[in-house]
């Protein structure tokens, strides 16, 4: 089957996760991505290995998977010549490099547009483009700091900030730089015209706390952390110590509650003035409105520490209230391997003599091809034959490698052999 954005073409000039996770979504929805990499070691995640002779390690091999690997430095004026002439058949431009870099070699959307008007340029970068801020350096910890995500994590107003566990933001940039550009796909071929899009991590990082952002600004409401509690502030939204581990629950609704205490043997709880608002809680709608959180609480703890967790998790979710047992991500892919809990996509890039597996991209086309086979490429594995593609000659061809503007797939096989 075809994919939805078979022939479009993408030069992506990202590195790390936020620019090549947007290529990767485009990469596996059909699109011919080529990534543009200094020539002498490749973007700074090949170099993310445990001891393994490879430049394609696994972290980056899973984001890379799909795409062609074009050696080129941009810092000369033949290479950014090169990329310019290239970009008169591209579709998407991608760059994630700190604003005005890519400016001082031509190859910002004002350059890019006049070789391709209708061009959709993405720039991907920590604070944005314009404003004070725009120059300095971001990672992902370092945003979750400011942006207040770190302060909304752990229990208690003077615990020390913690951040989430993995890099939520960049995946995030992602993941919303790739929607964005397919939009413009789509206001292309409908219009004709391109689109410049200013993609930030913070403005990923407010979109990720968009509930909490809109009522700070439009209400004044402020933020609290809530630990592992609910959302809705409901004393039963929480997570709970049991004799086998944790169990996350969610008894949002009166009607859940009931079902939770029926379950753990705390049906009084449902008439308590003390715990609940007996009001609200008899109401036709809404959620559960504690009236003494602490006892509350201390009720409900020492129903669930007596009991199982993995046992409870099964009880409450054939009773309707959400629960789970708290596991680790290993401990949830093993269970998926194992049972029928999850029906997810099980998919394998081949990279060289191994393969990367992944369980999909985060949703499933019903009329579309599945996931590219193909892994990420070695370093310059592609450069000849995108230049040979664009016309150049075999003699044009090596003396820019012998100038070291590209880096072709010969030369990377050498350079690997003992």
């Amino acid at each position: 089957m075809s994919k939805p954005l078979e022939g479009v073409r993408v030069l992506d000039l990202s590195h790390v996760i936020a620019g090549p996770l947007a290529s990767f979504y485009l990469a596996q929805l059909g699109a011919e991505v080529i990534k543009v990499e200094p020539p002498l070691a490749g973007e700074v995640l090949r170099s993310m290995k445990d001891a393994t002779d490879t430049d394609t390690p696994t972290g980056f091999a899973a984001i890379n998977a799909g795409k062609q690997s074009l050696a080129l430095d941009i810092r000369t004026q033949q290479g950014a010549d090169l990329l310019r002439t290239l970009a008169a058949s591209a579709d998407v431009f991608i760059e994630n490099f700190r604003p005005g870099v890519v400016a001082r070699y031509g190859l910002d959307y004002a350059s890019i547009r006049r070789v391709r008007p209708d061009i959709v340029y993405c720039s991907i970068s920590g604070f944005g483009q314009q404003g004070a801020w725009a120059q300095r350096g971001a990672y992902d910890h370092v945003v979750q700091a400011l942006t207040g995500m770190m302060m909304m994590s752990g229990e208690g107003e003077d615990a020390p900030p913690i951040k989430v566990g993995f890099p939520v933001i960049d995946v995030a940039v992602g993941v919303l730089a790739a929607l964005s550009i397919v939009s413009s796909l789509h206001r292309r071929a409908r219009e004709g015209v391109g689109q410049y899009i200013d993609a930030s991590m913070v403005q990923a990082a407010l979109m990720l706390m968009y509930p909490n952002t809109c009522a700070y600004l439009s209400d004044g409401t402020p933020t609290r952390r809530v630990g592992n509690r609910g959302y809705t502030g409901s004393p039963a939204a929480d997570t709970y110590r049991c004799s086998d581990g944790w169990l996350a629950v969610a008894a949002n609704t009166p009607a859940q509650f009931r079902k939770l205490t029926a379950v753990i043997g705390v049906e009084d709880l449902c008439e308590d003035a003390r715990a609940l608002d007996l009001v609200a809680f008899n109401a036709p709608s809404g959620f559960v409105v504690p009236n003494d959180i602490p006892y509350v609480t201390t009720r409900l703890q020492a129903a669930f520490a007596s009991r199982s967790a993995m046992q409870l998790e099964s009880l409450l979710s054939d009773a309707g209230v959400p629960a789970a047992k708290v596991r680790k991500l290993e401990e949830f892919l093993n269970e998926v391997d194992t049972t029928d809990c999850v029906d997810l996509p099980d998919h394998r890039f081949h990279q060289g003599n191994t393969q990367v597996r992944t369980r999909g991209i985060g949703f499933v086309f019903d009329q579309d091809g599945q996931l590219t086979v193909d892994g990420a490429p070695g370093l310059g594995q592609n450069t000849h034959s995108i230049l040979a593609r664009a016309g150049l000659s075999e003699d044009t061809i090596a003396q820019l490698e012998r100038a070291g503007v590209i880096r072709t797939d010969a030369e990377m096989a050498a350079s690997l052999t003992p």
